[in-house]
């Protein structure tokens, strides 16, 4: 895909949150990977975090749980996941403390959620308090939406892809202006890098 999109012309990629971030390097031309950690973080920003933890499903996305929790000012822990097939998966343990806390779980996509709703029954044998779920694609396979809303307090995620209908509980937070300041800076010759800063 790299190299069509290379051979139709495409000089430049900017792109947000690649599922693999080693896909930037199949192309030949240069490639701007965005996240939406700034924008997701400022959406729990305001709200009491003395009790929170930030949790990544598993240890792939434990590097940008810890950041998105330092952007929170917030402890991390991280689910050890194994994959048993395209479709079920095994959290084994929660590296990290989350007893008795209110926990963000963080992830790059939801599709159809099969990691998040395992790592809800290993949270729950935790006796966490409260439990918000936050990503950057929301793609909501197969009524994922519904059934993730029952479980936690919140759903949120970005407008990078279409979601379903209105939901109480989901909250779409837009990246546009991202993807703007993104394409102004490269335009202008100015450095993308800085649009990532707390």
């Amino acid at each position: 895909m790299a190299d069509l999109l290379v051979t139709a012309g495409v000089d430049r990629v900017l792109t947000l949150t690649l599922h693999s971030p080693q896909v930037h390097g199949f192309f030949s031309v240069p490639v701007d990977h965005l996240h939406a950690l700034r924008e997701l973080a400022a959406h729990f920003r305001d709200r009491d975090l003395s009790r929170t933890v930030v949790v990544a499903p598993d240890l792939g996305y434990a590097k940008s749980a810890a950041d998105f929790a330092r952007r929170l000012g917030v402890p991390v822990a991280a689910g050890s996941k194994e994959r048993l097939s395209d479709t079920q998966v095994r959290i084994n343990a929660i590296i990290g403390e989350v007893d008795d806390r209110d926990v963000i779980v963080i992830d790059d996509e939801i599709s159809r959620g099969t990691t998040v709703f395992e790592l809800l029954e290993r949270l729950r044998e935790h006796h966490v308090r409260s439990v918000a779920v936050a990503c950057t694609h929301g793609l909501f396979a197969a009524g994922s939406l519904e059934k993730l809303a029952a479980e936690v307090s919140e759903v949120v995620c970005t407008n990078s892809a279409p979601v379903p209908a209105d939901h109480p509980r989901l909250r779409v937070l837009s990246v546009a202006p991202a993807l703007a300041g993104a394409i102004s800076r490269i335009h202008d010759g100015e450095s993308v890098s800085a649009l990532f800063q707390v």
